[in-house]
């Protein structure tokens, strides 16, 4: 069974091999990486301001906006999440 996250970075593959009208995963894909890393960086604010001053629900959903937004900017630069999972058991087993 495959997780969440890999459900969803099969959709963004999907949406950049086949892009689809409207779609605001291929908006971000015909910005290039600099509009993906750029939406990281606004979501992490997001992310650190529910923290800060929010309810836990607005963290949560922060949260996935960060996760959504890294797998679109992985996926412009032709990386994986596999590909950071690959790093974090090398970091697990240091």
């Amino acid at each position: 069974m495959s997780s969440t996250i890999e459900r969803l970075a099969a959709v963004i593959a999907e949406r950049r091999a086949h892009p689809t009208p409207g779609s605001y995963t291929c908006k971000l894909f015909a910005g290039g990486p600099a509009l993906a890393a750029r939406k990281v960086g606004e979501e992490a604010v997001e992310a650190v301001v529910a923290a800060l001053a929010e309810d836990d629900r607005r963290l949560i959903e922060e949260s996935a906006d960060v996760v959504y937004h890294l797998l679109v900017l992985l996926a412009s630069r032709g990386l994986s999440w596999q590909d950071v999972e690959q790093e974090l058991q090398r970091r697990a087993h240091q």
